[in-house]
């Protein structure tokens, strides 16, 4: 059953900058453009809670892991933290000299990360209130920070077109990814820590894998993606684009699933929830948009089964697959549902053929990434020679 619209709420007075569900879904909250930050009630006949303090634009929000906290940004430059009930009490946090885009607690929700137009990240103490330091080599505005998922790492994207990975501790940047041909508009981890996806101006998503810093998977759009976010199972990634479109790909077979329109104009942000049923977005219509996912939950069912018992996830990833995936079958969705009969057979003819293309597609994708992997064992291998033959000739030389 393909995704579908489950819920519209209507409220802000301009564009929506930042979507995310609270931990149990019972809440949903919303940046915009107005200034205001709106909490609004997953169930029905619930009021919405407008949250008034930020001077200018709110340009994210996000939940603690708990729920208890909501973090926002803001073009003010100032970062709050709210209590998301009736009072809507915050306190304001003060570092950056620009505007704020991007906040992400860590999965322990003691630290909070922020990115900003001061061209620097800064992390803080949650229950202290206090700013610990400053990450600062990208060279032009950040416009999204995120902790790895073990809290070890930091994944930074920049308007210098870098996507930059840091160490926590050592505060030092580990590496930077140079391969986007635009500004970097979003970027975030794998739930397994081991891959990021970025997405860009250049109307690209790229997944890159942060332990051979290479990249896996590049997804060619026709329009600027403005967020992106990982499904829970890590088997699915959901875009936000300029052409007013969401996409759904499918990460492990290498192809866009589905292109949902809803949003009147630039879909700006999108997020799934925490237990992958639904996922939100919102758009410079003024609107948030709640989706359910409508996936197979056989097909995640036993990938988030693995990752909750804490083994290990690696073996997954080799599926992933390096290849430009723009011709796959795009299962469109559209408000239109007055087409006549033979139109629809002709495409029910046309989806199989494609299937099967895509069956064969896959196959061959299937052979090429276990050849892959024979070959990086054949180059470790390689190496292990090489290392102990330099190993003897050092031994004989001394």
């Amino acid at each position: 059953e393909d995704p579908s619209l489950e819920r519209h709420f209507k409220g802000h007075r301009d564009a929506v900058t930042s979507v995310d569900f609270s931990l149990n879904k019972k809440q949903l909250a919303s940046g915009s453009m107005d200034s205001c930050l709106m909490i609004w009630s997953m169930r029905p006949q619930m009021r919405a809670y407008r949250f008034v303090g930020h001077k200018d634009a709110v340009m994210c929000v996000q939940f603690s892991p708990s729920g208890h906290l909501v973090a926002s940004g803001s073009r003010d430059k100032t970062v709050r933290l709210w209590v998301p009930s009736v009072k809507g009490e915050s306190t304001v946090f003060k570092a950056h000299t620009a505007t704020v885009r991007s906040v992400h607690f860590s999965s322990d929700g003691q630290s909070l990360v922020t990115a900003s137009d001061d061209k620097t990240v800064k992390v803080w103490t949650v229950h202290r209130q206090k700013f610990l330091f400053s990450l600062s080599q990208h060279i032009n505005w950040v416009r999204c920070a995120r902790f790895s998922p073990d809290g070890r790492l930091i994944v930074s994207a920049s308007d210098d077109k870098t996507v930059k990975l840091w160490d926590k501790t050592s505060r030092e940047c580990i590496h930077s990814f140079c391969e986007h041909g635009g500004f970097v508009n979003h970027v975030d981890f794998h739930p397994s820590g081991t891959c990021i996806a970025a997405a860009g101006t250049d109307n690209t998503v790229k997944v890159w894998d942060v332990r051979m810093n290479r990249l896996l998977q590049h997804y060619q759009g026709n329009a600027v993606v403005n967020s992106l976010s990982f499904h829970p199972s890590g088997n699915y990634l959901v875009t936000a684009s300029n052409d007013s479109t969401l996409k759904i790909l499918d990460l492990l077979e290498g192809r866009l699933l589905y292109t949902l329109h809803g949003h009147q104009g630039p879909a700006t942000c999108v997020a799934f929830s925490r237990a992958g049923d639904l996922f939100a977005s919102g758009g410079s219509d003024e609107q948030v948009m709640v989706w359910k996912t409508n996936f197979d939950a056989a097909d995640y069912g036993d990938a988030l089964k693995t990752q909750k018992s804490g083994t290990s996830v690696d073996g997954t990833h080799h599926t992933l697959v390096e290849m430009d995936c723009g011709v796959h079958l795009k299962k469109t969705k559209t408000q239109d549902s007055g087409r006549n009969h033979v139109q629809q057979e002709e495409e029910t003819s046309l989806a199989n053929t494609l299937e099967h293309i895509i069956g064969q597609l896959d196959v061959l994708t299937q052979t090429v990434s276990i050849l892959e992997q024979r070959l990086t064992l054949t180059e470790d291998k390689l190496k292990e020679c090489l290392e102990n033959q330099q190993k003897i000739i050092q031994n004989k030389t001394s």
